[in-house]
């Protein structure tokens, strides 16, 4: 027998695959004890994602201008004392 012929035999996917019984995997076990005493809650398949609140455009817009002031207004400090 040639290394090839072993290969083959070891790993014959035709003979797996046509195996009459498949065992599930681990994951598969685990979380089919898990719902067996806890079943999840029943969700659609594509649920659609929670809406995301949305603040006011007027607030953000205050919230931009004033750290633009607040920046202004520190260098107006910062050459003020430097000038000194």
């Amino acid at each position: 027998m040639t290394e090839q012929d072993d290969w083959e035999r070891e790993f014959d996917h035709r003979w797996a695959n046509s195996a009459e019984h498949k065992e599930p995997s681990a994951r598969a076990r685990m979380l089919a004890a898990r719902w067996k005493e806890n079943p999840p809650n029943p969700a659609p398949f594509r649920a659609d994602p929670e809406p995301v609140p949305r603040r006011a455009s007027w607030a953000s817009t205050a919230v931009v201008f004033g750290c633009v002031i607040a920046v202004m207004v520190l260098i107006g400090l910062l050459q003020f004392g430097s000038s000194r």
